[in-house]
């Protein structure tokens, strides 16, 4: 399994920034192992979602161009202070995160 999505949400006036570190290798497959020389086998974030209070908020999709251990930052309306986030994601493995954060005052 791998480490915790991090999450940070923080309400700024009428609008929330987030920002999430998912923390993950994006292997591309084409990489050496430098001990055996053998390629580190294809596992990168296929697709993502993002939502808040049981709505989502973005979805994306992902590919090997990503580097490891991706962050995104963006801002939303119509949170506020308690409202809780979900975050998960589903690699080219089938391997899968959720995580959940919470919307802070500044």
């Amino acid at each position: 399994m791998s480490d915790p999505i991090k999450i940070r949400a923080t309400l700024q006036g009428e609008t929330t920034d987030i920002r999430i570190l998912m923390q993950h290798p994006m292997e591309t497959g084409q990489r050496k192992d430098a001990s055996t020389g053998k390629l580190v086998p294809l596992q990168f974030i296929q697709t993502f979602l993002v939502s808040a209070n049981g709505k989502p908020l973005v979805e994306g999709q992902l590919n090997t161009a990503v580097s490891k251990n991706p962050v995104f930052a963006f801002k939303a309306r119509g949170l506020k202070a308690g409202d809780k986030l979900l975050v998960s994601w589903i690699d080219s493995s089938g391997d899968k995160r959720t995580d959940e954060g919470i919307v802070t005052n500044s």
